[in-house]
């Protein structure tokens, strides 16, 4: 079942319209997540709205939005002036030019969404918009209001859909001089060049997004399953980066290592049970034990009176 739609309203091409639907394309659920708690009691902390003045908590009903115009002055503005606000964009995508896709600068694409047609109306409407795009190997930029806030839309044809991107305003984007201008002027060698293109030629490849192993996400679902075995954490050594002294030197062995990498990975690999992504891999039995359906985990001995994870 699809997730529910962050967005529905219309999409429209001059007096062409349709009604759409906008999904998030990504998800971070399966990622692990903590709590906070307590560590004297293992319960958890629990965040509570309080008047920063008086300390007493506040009904939900009772907060209102505020601009802070200086220290000790905001100017109120309510749910409803919020919603008087009229924007078009609140309802429609209103496609307002195309633009080639290598004219987007990267540093304004926010994330992306997927629009499909909402309900079984408009879809000859939405495959004349999607395969005019197609056609004219461009992508469509809109608007639409989404959180309360108008966003620049960035739309494109995938599969039988189209792939929205939301994107930053200029005055999001920071200036790359702040951060660059002290960077020294350098010349590079041809032979220092010749060594590097060697070494991107060797580890030149396409990309394959499933090849990619979140090994952090990894590391913590080996940490929690062992805390759940009641086995020891045994802190593990660090990585220390070597001091570069030669240059042409570490190129030269660069060289080497990514010629041996390459060997290794023409060798075929042995295969393995691809493991379930994320928190699902949480509901695998700890390793030497049988699983819980047969045979009932036992629980870590803990203090009096505390909950455990």
């Amino acid at each position: 079942m699809a997730p529910r739609a962050n967005w529905k309203g219309f999409l429209r091409l001059s007096l062409v319209t349709c009604p759409v639907a906008l999904y998030p394309a990504t998800s971070e659920s399966e990622k692990i997540s903590f709590n906070q708690l307590n560590r004297a009691t293992g319960h958890r902390i629990k965040y509570l709205k309080v008047d920063a003045d008086t300390g007493d908590e506040v009904p939900n009903e009772d907060i209102v939005k505020g601009y802070k115009v200086d220290t000790d002055t905001f100017v109120e503005v309510t749910k409803e002036e919020l919603e008087n606000v009229a924007l078009e964009s609140t309802r429609t995508i209103e496609i307002d030019e195309f633009v080639d896709r290598s004219d987007i600068d990267p540093r304004y694409l926010i994330r992306p969404y997927y629009l499909r047609p909402d309900g079984k109306v408009g879809h000859d409407a939405f495959a004349v918009i999607r395969d005019t795009i197609r056609e004219m190997d461009k992508v469509a930029i809109g608007r639409l209001v989404l959180t309360n806030r108008e966003h620049i839309i960035a739309m494109e044809p995938l599969d039988k859909g189209l792939m929205g991107t939301l994107l930053r305003y200029p005055y999001e984007v920071r200036d790359p001089k702040e951060y660059f201008d002290e960077i020294q002027d350098v010349k590079v060698t041809k032979d220092m060049l010749d060594l590097a293109r060697h070494i991107v030629d060797q580890k030149s490849g396409s990309f394959e997004p499933d090849k990619f192993e979140d090994q952090y996400e990894s590391a913590l679902v080996e940490l929690i399953n062992q805390k759940r075995a009641g086995k020891p954490i045994a802190p593990k050594e660090r990585p220390r980066g070597e001091n570069v002294v030669d240059l042409m030197e570490a190129l030269r062995r660069s060289v080497g290592g990514a010629a041996a990498e390459g060997k290794a990975a023409k060798k075929p690999a042995k295969k393995t049970k691809k493991a379930v992504a994320g928190q699902k891999e949480m509901l695998m039995p700890i390793a030497g034990k049988k699983a819980a359906k047969d045979t009932p985990a036992k629980k870590p001995a803990t203090r009096a009176g505390r909950k455990t994870a």
